[in-house]
């Protein structure tokens, strides 16, 4: 499939930090791309990277066909972004925040169109509150409408379930389903397993400044078993008891190190991870 996203040998660093090492991997036009991995991983700089908001050191990126380096102003044309906190103004209403995003980018129609992503997103009846009396889940469906105001053909979304209730969260990813459905392709981050594995088309974990595995959810659950992981644990008591859940479920174990079977415990290891000194995200 023709890849609308292209990232090769990506690497970015904080003064001696380096955050990016070695980072490639696609994404098909309209597909679901998960980019997994603990806190403090780097995914954030990723997307910094690929929405132009920071320049990599070395290696090359491109979205729908434009260099991010060299042809910023296109890049920025076709994409949008949420971060991981909803860019809305408190103040104003719901219905406000779209109309001035929709000003600025001179949408025709702003008025069917507000309306339209309104219905879309369920907030019509609290259209007209301010957004001081939001839920967080609403507060994020609001930030994402008014990232789609554009039709991006791509949207980044940076952890956009982190802080929802498991009712906002599900709905959240029907929501990231129907964009992909509608022809938008999604990209997003994400530290939650289930989340990558229950949206995305493909996924790519990035530990350590580097994607360690890539491929479908089907095939990295074929392929990561064949790993090692090692766990630390605070005390040799919890390592016990761990070591016994471990057994009693099949899981071959020696010492504190594991042959991980599946995907989901091969995770394990990645969250809760940070290294010193690291930027957020």
């Amino acid at each position: 499939m023709e890849s609308i996203v292209s990232v090769s040998n990506l690497q970015k660093s904080f003064k001696s930090l380096k955050v990016l090492k070695d980072v490639s991997f696609d994404i098909p036009k309209g597909s679901i791309f998960a980019l997994l991995g603990s806190n403090g991983a780097g995914k954030t700089t990723v997307v910094r990277i690929l929405s132009t908001l920071l320049s990599p050191d070395g290696g090359t990126a491109t979205v729908c066909g434009y260099d991010v380096e060299r042809e910023g102003d296109a890049v920025r044309a076709a994409i949008s972004l949420t971060g991981q906190f909803a860019a809305v103004d408190e103040v104003l209403t719901g219905r406000e925040n779209l109309q001035i995003i929709g000003e600025l980018g001179r949408i025709p129609n702003l008025k069917n169109k507000i309306h339209e992503w309104l219905v879309t997103f369920d907030l019509e009846e609290a259209a007209d509150r301010p957004v001081s009396t939001y839920s967080g889940g609403m507060r994020r469906k609001l930030d994402i409408a008014m990232s789609l105001m554009g039709s991006p053909e791509v949207i980044f979304l940076d952890e956009p379930t982190s802080g929802l209730d498991p009712q906002n969260r599900l709905a959240m990813w029907e929501l990231v389903k129907n964009l992909a459905r509608d022809g938008t392709t999604v990209f997003l981050t994400t530290q939650y397993l289930e989340e990558a594995e229950s949206l995305a088309d493909n996924i790519a974990i990035l530990h350590e400044g580097r994607i360690i595995a890539y491929g479908t959810p089907g095939n990295l659950k074929a392929i990561l078993p064949q790993r090692g992981a090692h766990l630390n644990f605070a005390s040799d008591a919890d390592a016990e008891k761990a070591m016994k859940i471990l057994r009693e479920n099949g899981i071959t174990v020696a010492g504190l190190s594991q042959e991980m079977p599946t995907l989901e415990e091969v995770f394990l290891t990645l969250i809760g991870e940070k290294q010193d000194g690291e930027p957020n995200g």
